[in-house]
């Protein structure tokens, strides 16, 4: 009983070091985009995590972490309405559940990480969605699409299934990519923002605080001690001191790297590039942070850092406009971070590295499919993007009839 408590107090540690990441994603949010629109970007967030906990109550949890039957294909989960904990035979709570945590715990950890998919998706659609069809697609992305999705593993689905099974410790590929892959078909049925593309030509639109996206951007990593080290699933100390130190190095190398490249390439010292090489070495250790060594976790942040500028610089060049470069943090670095599994580390194999394509394959097809056909069919029924004058007085106050900063207003166009 003492070493459940033990566990179950670093459990729910954890969750609310994940709930504290959304505070994160806010404030990186807003400062990377301009204030005429930081209350819409307040509001959706805020939207998120509350509608999210609700549905992963409601339906998300059964439908990811099901009962699968004798016949069960392993591709779809129970839909139970409701949440019900095990009970023991006297009728009581079953602390027995599992012996690092309790259900309820169980639950609300789970619950925090699902909520985080949608939270990609308004980064990278800032500035230019309408509030009711976002909404509508984070309660249809973040109810059904994530839990059945991350039943395929951490449920014990078909890719935990495979001969050699699909790995991701914290969800590079289960959590991050399947944002990810929503906000890549999202930026590209919504197009770019007005001034994004000239003539051909890239122009920069500057967030209005990067002070307040730098606050963000540690906020999330601090909270990422939660996301790793809950996902220990148990406050064992070797395991969680492990995945601490792989999560910070690779963080660290990401950034660092990232700074140098686009130093480098563009002869500036560009603090949001260096904030998203934090991230993107983050998202890039997920898949693997307990199964990786200190070197390693550096060579995947570091190769996460790389890729974070190139992948900024082609994601552009398509004209795809995502305003906090969400689709070359979350999607780019989540496959790299996942295949990465399959060589470095403890799992490194051929036969490893097959099955992480296979998954992120499974998870593409899938989450490319379920996106589109939500965000298209509500483009074509209710249209997704504000008109041309709401965006440019700012969602703010077409949409909320609100202000964030009534006492200082700076011109914008």
């Amino acid at each position: 009983m003492e070493l459940l408590t033990i566990n179950n107090v670093w459990m729910m540690i954890c969750t609310a070091l994940v709930f504290f990441m959304h505070l994160g994603f806010a404030l990186l949010e807003i400062g990377l985009t301009r204030q005429k629109n930081t209350i819409n970007i307040l509001f959706k967030n805020i939207f998120i995590i509350t509608v999210g906990l609700l549905l992963y109550a409601l339906v998300g949890f059964n439908l990811m972490y099901p009962t699968w039957g004798a016949n069960a294909s392993g591709y779809l989960g129970d839909f139970i309405f409701g949440l019900s904990s095990p009970l023991n035979a006297e009728g009581t709570l079953d602390l027995a559940y599992n012996e690092g945590y309790t259900f309820w715990t169980d639950f609300l950890f789970q619950g925090m990480f699902a909520a985080t998919a949608a939270t990609i998706v308004s980064g990278a659609v800032a500035e230019r969605m309408k509030i009711l069809p976002f909404m509508i697609f984070t309660i249809l992305y973040v109810g059904f699409v994530y839990p059945i999705a991350g039943s395929w593993k951490w449920g014990s689905g078909f890719l935990d299934q495979l001969s050699t099974p699909f790995y991701d410790f914290a969800g590079s590929t289960l959590v991050h990519s399947v944002g990810g892959w929503a906000a890549l078909v999202a930026v590209c049925l919504l197009g770019a923002r007005i001034g994004k593309f000239k003539n051909g030509k890239i122009q920069a639109i500057p967030g209005h605080n990067i002070p307040l996206a730098t606050a963000g951007v540690l906020i999330l990593w601090l909270g990422w001690f939660g996301f790793n080290g809950g996902s220990v699933l148990s406050a064992a100390p070797a395991s969680t001191s492990l995945v601490l130190v792989t999560t910070c190095l690779a963080a660290a190398s990401g950034g660092v790297i990232a700074a140098i490249i686009s130093t480098i390439l563009y002869k500036n010292l560009d603090l949001t590039m260096f904030l998203n090489g934090i991230l993107g070495g983050l998202v890039g250790i997920t898949a693997g942070a307990d199964q990786m060594s200190p070197t390693d976790a550096i060579l995947i942040g570091g190769i996460a850092g790389v890729l974070i500028v190139f992948a900024v610089r082609f994601i552009d060049t398509l004209k795809l406009d995502d305003p906090v470069g969400a689709i070359a943090v979350h999607l780019i670095c989540g496959i790299w971070g996942t295949l990465a599994v399959g060589i470095f580390g403890n799992l490194a194999s051929g036969t490893q590295f097959l099955s992480q394509l296979i998954g992120v394959a499974s998870y593409a097809v899938f989450c490319l499919a379920t996106s589109f056909i939500i965000i298209f069919t509500l483009k074509k029924t209710m249209g997704i993007r504000v008109n041309e004058r709401e965006e440019l007085e700012g969602l703010d106050a077409h949409e909320h009839g609100m202000d964030a900063y009534p006492d200082f207003r700076l011109n914008e166009h």
